[in-house]
């Protein structure tokens, strides 16, 4: 991922999640989503959902588009004064069509890996920030005066894609998020080591790389002034959960230039590029990262280290940030796009995690384990017989595992996805802090980090919702249905994107991808850690739970290693809701799903509502329910008859 990557999970629906309704998107190196309306902060109504997080992305293609407007209010021209007479569908579409050729402008790098790598880094400054709260406002007055009911059926999936992706552009504007560019699990000096290692492919992608590392230090100085801004009014992550988390700054900030993360790209085979010409731009980056990179890179360590780290806020909910109530509601709906309280969703995971807990015993029973369930967990957290040895062992089985479900995919999908996907390791500089793995378009990124806390029971659940049929399968499909507008296409929408892969976790017991009780139990392990995080989230932000508390529910209830629950925790201490969207969305696709198999009978074929789901890309939970539903009312046709 560009940062294309976060995750999902399967099973019986709770009460109250029926009827789902709302949306969440991530793209680049954040996730981002849509909600459902609500009375927002300083006069944010209606607030339904996010599309991709244009704050720290940089990457995708440069557009061709021209424009000498950033900042100021002439932005505003990019959208045409539209005649409310006219074609609902045509207005509808020059409406999202010029504001994502603005977007692109905004945010270079939005459409990832299928464009050149940018030559510049987004603008951040508060100015710009104003111009882009006005632009997407005038984009939803436009939007209200579009009449749902006429457009056709295709354009009113694509209006509910689109409206709650501005709404909640407009949200995090008004709450001014970009204040907070950074969190335990990412940030944007970190985004730029995900440009360094993405497949580069033309002589422009180097070029226009090193002409983005030149941008680093006025891209830096916007970035501090935002921490800095937010630092007076307590809009900061908690302070406990950016301990050491400086090491990424710093790994970037000393060192020898040709040794440096950002170097990476001049490394590696130079794909398409003359020998005279590879020469020079080795050079040129060296240069570049010696005498203008690390410096920015030094300066942001310092006010890092010395400014913002000892100042930044000592409570953990997000309910104690300005306005924090109004905020975490409006974070839940953005990234669930369910309209549910804390507390339904406090209450929700507290009944998952007890129906879970039952199966995980049943699976302990199943393994031939004689002693009691504390004992178990404590069995597989220390029998060596569960870990790899070497860091190449641990890739080794994934890749193996990741090969079975190709034997298999046939059978479950009749629509495969060109796109093949990379195996590789976590790199060291963000390994300490990062999750076990993370996928997206060509890419699986493994964990090796620690061996000793990296079980191969956990590793088929884990390798089917990085790579295939997760995110490195879905993302792909998305990409390669030409006939969306290009802002579904590169829209990740986390409640749908971690939803589906989460349900890839399930659907693994199916396929028969679980050889043994103890990778049985790895999956449901990996199930009952994703409803953990509906109580624990909700907890922390919203009932006043301290990290000791959140802990320790996670160490009774999970099978994780010790060190994964704290970085998984400060994962959700820091970054508020977005960890609820997993277990939401495998919720709505398993209901879907299981209503469809109840009405169909020996109807349902399997590879049709699986193609059907993945068509439509990543959209808010309504559509899914929606299209479940359009699929059933069609007897079960799936969008691919001759491949299903």
């Amino acid at each position: 991922m560009n940062k294309i990557f976060y995750r999902l999970e399967m099973m019986n629906g709770a009460e109250g999640i029926s009827d789902i309704e709302g949306k969440v998107a991530r793209v680049g190196d954040e996730r981002v989503g849509k909600g459902a309306s609500f009375n927002g902060a300083e006069g944010i109504s209606d607030i339904e959902g996010k599309a991709t997080r244009a704050g720290a992305s940089e990457r995708g293609q440069r557009m061709s588009f021209k424009t000498v407007v950033l900042v100021g209010v002439a932005a505003l021209s990019f959208i045409p004064c539209l005649a409310k007479a006219g074609n609902p569908d045509e207005r509808l579409r020059t409406i999202y069509t010029e504001e994502w050729k603005w977007r692109l402008e905004q945010f270079p790098g939005l459409e990832g890996v299928e464009r050149p790598v940018p030559d510049r880094l987004p603008k951040v400054d508060p100015k710009t920030q104003e111009t882009r709260l006005r632009y997407w406002q005038d984009v939803l007055h436009k939007l209200d005066d579009i009449p749902r009911a006429q457009l056709s059926p295709e354009e009113q999936i694509n209006y509910d894609v689109y409206r709650p992706e501005i709404e909640n552009f407009v949200a995090d504007q008004k709450f001014r998020d970009y204040e907070m560019p950074a969190n335990s699990d990412s940030s944007f000096w970190t985004d730029l080591g995900e440009t360094a290692r993405r497949p580069f492919k033309t002589l422009t992608d180097y070029k226009n790389w090193i002409a983005q590392m030149r941008d680093i230090p006025r891209y830096f100085r916007e970035q501090i002034a935002n921490m800095q801004a937010g630092l007076p009014r307590g809009f900061t992550p908690p302070r406990l959960t950016l301990q050491g988390r400086e090491k990424s700054i710093a790994a970037i900030a000393e060192g020898k230039a040709e040794d440096n993360l950002l170097y990476t790209p001049f490394r590696e085979p130079m794909v398409g590029v003359q020998q005279a010409d590879q020469d020079k731009l080795k050079a040129e980056a060296a240069q570049v990262i010696r005498e203008i990179v690390q410096p920015a890179y030094a300066e942001l360590l310092k006010f890092f280290r010395d400014e913002y780290v000892p100042h930044t806020r000592t409570t953990l909910a997000a309910e104690e940030l300005p306005d924090g109530k109004t905020y975490y509601r409006q974070k839940i709906r953005e990234f669930t796009t369910l309209d549910l309280s804390p507390d339904e969703i406090h209450q929700i995971g507290l009944a998952e995690v007890a129906k879970l807990h039952q199966q995980m015993v049943d699976a302990m029973h199943e393994s031939g384990f004689k002693g009691e369930f504390p004992a178990f967990l404590q069995f597989l957290r220390e029998d060596p017989q569960f870990y790899a040895k070497t860091p190449q062992d641990l890739l080794n089985r994934a890749a193996w595992i990741a090969k079975t479900f190709d034997s298999k995919s046939s059978q479950y999908f009749g629509y495969l996805p060109r796109m093949r996907f990379a195996i590789k390791p976590v790199p060291a500089d963000l390994a300490p802090f990062y999750t076990s793995g993370r996928g997206g378009a060509g890419i699986y990124l493994l964990n090796t980090y620690d061996l000793p806390h990296r079980p191969f029971y956990n590793l088929p659940a884990l390798t089917l919702h990085e790579s295939a049929p997760g995110h490195a399968f879905q993302i792909p499909i998305a990409l390669e249905h030409k006939n969306q507008p290009e802002f579904r296409r590169f829209d990740y929408i986390s409640a749908y994107g971690e939803g589906w892969a989460l349900y890839c976790e399930k659907l693994g017991q199916e396929m028969g991808m679980y050889e043994t009780p103890y990778e049985r139990f790895g999956m449901l392990g990996y199930q009952i850690w994703r409803a953990t995080r509906l109580v624990v989230d909700t907890g922390v932000h919203s009932k006043g739970w301290t990290r000791e508390q959140a802990l320790k529910y996670m160490h009774d209830y999970t099978a994780l290693p010790e060190h994964e629950i704290e970085t998984e925790v400060d994962r959700y201490i820091a970054w508020p809701a977005q960890a609820l969207s997993y277990y939401m969305g495998e919720l709505a696709i398993v209901r879907a799903r299981e209503k469809a198999e109840k009405t169909l009978g020996a109807k349902f074929n399997i590879r049709a509502f699986h193609d059907a789901i993945l068509e439509l890309g990543s959209v808010p939970l309504p559509v899914v329910t929606a299209r479940s539903d359009r699929f059933i009312a069609d007897q079960g046709k799936g969008p691919y008859p001759d491949m299903e």
